[in-house]
């Protein structure tokens, strides 16, 4: 493990300069389940490593009807899982986090330090997606949001400038006669990577989809929003077989490869099967 500096910023504003001075050479530590792995398996080798759990109001969890919910920089994974707000408004995203890792891992690992991992199989960041979700980033020239879908920009790659940090998420609050599920698929529901995960939300008013987002996980460099399915529901009444339409949709949007845990025409199939079965799931909890 190759030595680093390291720092606790009291602010935002130190945090950033902090990255700035560092010139892209710096990590930001948070719950760290995956940064102090990467280090010390010298994976990652930063120069510094800046400390953010001494900036105020980076720990708030908080939900209303008219804003929707908050979720900080440094909220865990089983907060958001034992959210009594969560798992009522949000289903998918308590589902999704539920099935992350290890009880162990979830009481550090952070929901936007998962979604900064920006790896393809995340179990967040499709249903923050579906959820249309926004990253809250700061740096030296203030603040500015992002939805969460344009964020992530590649495999293990998003959109923050080198002296910005993310200091909170933000969801919308919950439309009437909304359906929110996530489905992961692997061979083992935690302590696992997501062979294919599917998020569904729909909104149904009078029988008839007025909204819906479809989103696919470990099918692709990024999520992949599965627009072709999207279409094949929208405000339409939703039946057996306009879903089994779209799940054959949201087999062509998906983009996946062959690796040692599944095959590319495997996973292919597998969106099928769990996209027909969220909107199935979901249309039941309405």
């Amino acid at each position: 493990m190759r030595a680093f500096e390291y720092l606790e910023p009291a602010t935002l504003a130190e945090a950033s300069a902090l990255l700035h001075r560092c010139g892209g050479r710096a990590s930001v530590l948070a719950g760290g389940t995956d940064l102090l792995v990467q280090i010390k398996e010298s994976h990652r080798q930063p120069s510094h490593v800046i400390n953010i759990k001494k900036i105020p109001g980076m720990d708030v969890l908080a939900f209303n009807p008219a804003d929707g919910l908050r979720i900080g920089a440094l909220v865990t994974t089983r907060e958001v899982e034992t959210s009594y707000a969560v798992r009522r408004h949000y289903a998918s995203l308590a589902k999704a986090v539920t099935d992350f890792a290890s009880i162990q891992v979830r009481n550090r690992a952070t929901v936007v330090g998962n979604v900064c991992r920006a790896s393809p199989s995340a179990d967040s960041l499709a249903p923050l997606i579906t959820d249309h979700a926004s990253v809250h980033l700061y740096g030296l020239q203030g603040s500015r949001s992002i939805p969460v879908e344009d964020f992530v920009t590649g495999a293990g790659k998003t959109a923050l400038a080198p002296d910005e940090l993310v200091s909170h998420i933000t969801i919308p609050a919950p439309a009437q006669h909304t359906g929110k599920v996530y489905i992961k698929h692997g061979r083992r529901m935690q302590m696992e990577l997501a062979t294919v995960g599917v998020a569904v939300s729909i909104t149904v008013d009078r029988g008839h989809c007025t909204d819906v987002g479809i989103v696919l996980a470990a099918v692709g460099p990024t999520p992949i929003r599965a627009r072709h399915a999207e279409a094949v529901l929208r405000h339409r009444p939703v039946t057996d077989a306009l879903a089994l339409q779209a799940a054959h949709a949201a087999m062509e949007d998906a983009r996946p490869i062959s690796d040692v845990r599944a095959s590319a025409e495997y996973r292919r199939e597998m969106v099928g099967v769990l996209t027909r079965r969220a909107i199935a799931q979901a249309l039941e909890i309405l």
